[in-house]
């Protein structure tokens, strides 16, 4: 069996890296994340980092949905600084608040899909902002393990519930496959009637 001609080879990797182009830029995202700097110095060193990692230690290959709505994409980030500027505040009220001690829970919170990738993005963007802690990770029956504060009741932790679900849904439509959007839309229906009949 002869060798695949030069051009062949040439398509294939090129068609491979724009596969995974978008787990790349996220890696370069998430670094800066990590570092809280959105400078060229961060964007460099992200760079850096996610060669290394992609590179070097050569990890199994990601299965990416192949689809990414720019829009989603866009809301997600926006509503994340959002987040992230209202969770800085919260948590600064609550440790000057000395007439009350905020409360903590650890709450587990089961995810719709089932894939490792939107389970990592759901547990880091969970994890940056703050007032919340993914202390464990459950994999075959895809739950998070969450440490909260600033909860006082029932209310509370399902707020929290509610909160790592909406960001779950906010990835999926950026990146996920539409199986994975469809599969969110039911999800969110289910909930919606159970907590319509337990409001009857």
């Amino acid at each position: 069996m002869s060798p695949d001609p030069p051009q062949s080879r040439l398509r294939r990797a090129v068609a491979t890296a724009w596969r995974q182009l978008p787990f790349f830029v996220w890696l370069i995202a998430l670094w800066m994340l990590l570092w809280g700097q959105f400078t060229w110095l961060a964007l460099l060193t992200g760079l850096i980092a996610a060669l290394i990692v992609t590179r070097v230690f050569r990890l199994p290959p990601v299965e990416l949905s192949g689809r990414v709505n720019l829009w989603w994409g866009l809301v997600f980030v926006v509503e994340f600084l959002v987040a992230v500027v209202q969770g800085s505040l919260t948590v600064a009220w609550q440790v000057l608040d000395f007439r009350h001690r905020p409360g903590t829970a650890i709450i587990a919170v089961h995810l719709v899909t089932d894939d490792d990738l939107i389970m990592t993005h759901v547990g880091v963007t969970a994890s940056l902002i703050p007032g919340s802690l993914i202390v464990e990770t459950d994999r075959d029956r895809r739950i998070l393990y969450l440490h909260v504060i600033g909860v006082h009741d029932d209310a509370d932790v399902e707020k929290q519930r509610a909160s790592v679900h909406h960001w779950e849904e906010r990835i999926v439509r950026a990146v996920g496959s539409r199986a994975q959007v469809e599969a969110m839309r039911d999800a969110a229906r289910r909930r919606s009637t159970t907590v319509g009949g337990g409001a009857r």
